[in-house]
């Protein structure tokens, strides 16, 4: 996708930790906080600024013994970026 970073990284204004109380991972920032469904959490916790989307892709594929990951990745990714999750 040409309208995602090559190595994503959480921007610096979030924080993601696990939610014990919500059995969940969230984004923190501010003014309030973002819970991330399980497929979302496992793909965010790659974004790392060092790994390529094709990276996370081959990781999450590897983690999970699946394959056909890269549409599903792609479009969290895109949604991230939209939402200034990821820079």
């Amino acid at each position: 996708m040409n309208s995602l970073p090559l190595n994503p990284v959480l921007n610096r204004r979030l924080r993601m930790q696990w939610e014990e109380a919500q059995q969940c991972y969230v984004l923190l920032y501010p003014e309030g906080m973002i819970r991330l469904n399980g497929s979302a959490g496992e793909i965010l916790k790659c974004c790392d600024g060092v790994a390529t989307v094709d990276q996370i892709v081959a990781m999450l594929e590897q983690k999970f013994n699946t394959t056909g990951l890269r549409d599903d990745i792609e479009a969290l990714l895109a949604h991230a970026y939209q939402e200034n999750w990821i820079v």
